[in-house]
């Protein structure tokens, strides 16, 4: 680790903190992992966890990628209007000017699929066509465990349908809709992909979701099977997507899955230290620059106060990473334009010096940072926009 501190102060001397880099040779190795994982099925690459469009054109540049994940229909109009030739786009939409533009163009009505899991979403998009082009349509199945007959249910809260037959009720529901082809079916289990198994410091909460996610395993596979069967009774699918970067392997494992998802292990972000199925390296980090020295054992650095979605707790925090040795001020936390740091390390850091960050999630960090500083080894060979960075806001 102090090496690496040493490799990305040096890359950065000329550059002012804040900011954020990629260290490529972490990025590229994470990539070559999530593909060994996947087994010979495509990966989807996951946006919203990436949010650059360099280093989403890099990722699909390499074998075993294929296709992009979007979050938002104006994301995915914009990713398909740059070139991305297949963009999932993975939430339900609202957005009747896209959707009125995706109806109207055949070169984005052929990139673009959207997903649906509601008649409603349907009729939403026809009272904003306007054109003729055929809307491409991937269902979503919720594939949450569910035990004591429904009484305990662990999982995200996504999809209505958890049911094959209520599943092929709507994609009889698409069939029947003029103007609509059903192409797809995704199936996300973010109770095994998106929550870690090894939390330090907490075996017996690392035992309980171990155990759940065995049980959660053994019987998803059946599921989806029977779902996939019961779609492909309507029609012909071109894809299954399953899976997250917390679950690759195990997804990718099931004949019915056609490809996994996943775009957090690319930058492998706080919250994926805690997973025993894969050991990704650090390759999204931000640095920000020491500006007070309040006292021994002390130092203030500015800006920081860049939490991640979800349940707020102490775990959505950025959390400082090099110098080892660091850490947030517990009545402080993060702060909105300064951050107290506490430790040992903070006596040997200057005024101007970069603490380096890690964030908690993945693409969000994005959200803070207009460029990425692309390193290799002690070099910046790149500086590459974020999304923020070529003014797009999209979430």
């Amino acid at each position: 680790m102090s090496s690496d501190r040493v490799r990305y102060d040096r890359a950065t001397a000329h550059l002012d903190a804040p900011l954020a880099v990629v260290d490529l040779r972490a990025f590229d190795a994470n990539a070559a992992d999530l593909v060994r994982r996947a087994r010979g099925k495509p990966v989807r690459v996951a946006s919203k966890s990436v949010r650059c469009r360099a280093l989403l054109e890099r990722v699909l540049a390499r074998d075993g990628f294929a296709g992009v994940m979007g979050y938002t229909l104006e994301e995915s109009l914009w990713l398909a209007r740059s070139g991305v030739p297949d963009v999932l786009l993975a939430y339900p939409s609202a957005d009747r000017a896209g959707f009125a533009e995706l109806t109207s163009d055949p070169k984005l009505a052929r990139a673009v699929t959207v997903t649906v899991d509601d008649p409603a979403q349907l009729a939403l998009v026809d009272a904003a066509r306007a054109g003729r082009e055929e809307v491409r349509v991937c269902l979503e199945f919720d594939v949450s465990l569910r035990l004591l007959g429904g009484r305990v249910r662990v999982g995200a809260l996504r999809s209505p349908l958890h049911v094959p037959e209520r599943l092929a009720e709507l994609a009889r529901a698409v069939a029947r809709r003029p103007g609509f082809r059903l192409v797809g079916l995704m199936a996300y289990e973010a109770h095994v992909a998106g929550v870690g198994d090894a939390v330090r410091g907490r075996p017996v909460r690392s035992g309980a979701v171990r155990l759940m996610q065995s049980v959660a395993r053994s019987r998803l596979a059946t599921l989806r099977a029977e779902a996939v069967a019961a779609v492909r009774d309507v029609a012909e699918l071109e894809f299954v997507n399953g899976g997250g970067t917390g679950s690759v392997q195990h997804t990718a494992a099931e004949d019915a899955v056609t490809e996994v998802a996943a775009g957090s292990g690319l930058y492998v972000p706080r919250l994926f230290d805690h997973y025993s199925s894969f050991e990704g390296r650090p390759a999204a980090l931000f640095a920000l620059p020491v500006v007070r020295r309040p006292g021994i054992g002390v130092v203030t650095v500015l800006g920081g106060g860049y939490p991640a979605s979800g349940a707020a707790g102490p775990d959505r925090l950025p959390a400082p990473y090099l110098p080892a040795g660091l850490r947030l001020a517990p009545r402080e936390g993060a702060g909105e334009v300064q951050t107290p740091l506490l430790g040992q390390a903070a006596d040997d850091l200057l005024i101007g010096d970069k603490v380096w960050f890690r964030h908690a999630k993945a693409g969000e960090l994005c959200e803070r940072f207009p460029a990425l500083h692309l390193v290799d080894g002690e070099r910046v060979v790149e500086t590459a926009p974020t999304y923020r960075g070529e003014g797009r806001s999209f979430l």
